[in-house]
């Protein structure tokens, strides 16, 4: 009996490895947004691979707040990758006019709303250990010389908020992380 416990011992444990990472081992899908104001909307499934990969990347974060939001960036890089392979087209940085219902193009408000639902994923399996995810936010109303912006947002243990924008760069370029309220002050004359 010793020997089949033994021999048992392996198989459950691994078995029992695979039962706690079980959400991270399944394939987790999000609809994309891109062609300006949510036009298109493409299934986009991160494989156990790149979830893999993106864990690994966080636990590189776990150090300080920093160090998550220099992960948090790299992280947001994998995902916008892995979301142009999908749609087939790459995104290129910033909006142009005339360019919506592009497919792959994407304005601030497709950007924020798909970085927005990625971190609410790393939220959801734990990955984000010194941030939560706030609501969407906003800059810029033509009234005051700027055009209506929108970025994705973090929140940190000490109650500061955290612009996540990935809107002036190419897709899988590194997003703009910075405090919200410098976030809010910019935008004048393209200004970041």
């Amino acid at each position: 009996m010793q020997a089949l416990g033994s021999k048992l011992g392996l198989p459950l444990l691994l078995i029992a490895g695979v039962l706690v990472w079980a959400p991270g081992a399944q394939a987790q899908s999000f609809s994309i947004c891109h062609g300006y104001g949510c036009y298109f909307r493409t299934q986009v499934t991160l494989t156990p691979a790149d979830q893999s990969r993106i864990a690994a990347l966080m636990a590189g974060g776990r150090k300080s707040a920093e160090a998550e939001r220099t992960a948090i960036r790299r992280a947001v890089q994998i995902f916008e990758l892995r979301s142009t392979q999908v749609i087939g087209v790459a995104d290129r940085p910033r909006m142009e006019f005339g360019k919506a219902r592009e497919k792959g193009q994407m304005d601030c408000v497709d950007e924020s709303t798909n970085t927005d639902h990625f971190l609410r994923y790393l939220q959801a399996f734990r990955l984000l250990r010194f941030h939560t995810v706030a609501d969407r936010d906003a800059r810029g109303s033509f009234f005051d010389g700027r055009y209506p912006h929108f970025t994705a947002v973090l929140r940190d243990r000490s109650d500061t908020s955290w612009a996540v924008d990935s809107w002036y760069e190419p897709a899988g370029g590194k997003p703009d992380v910075m405090y919200l309220s410098k976030w809010k002050e910019r935008g004048f004359n393209s200004q970041r």
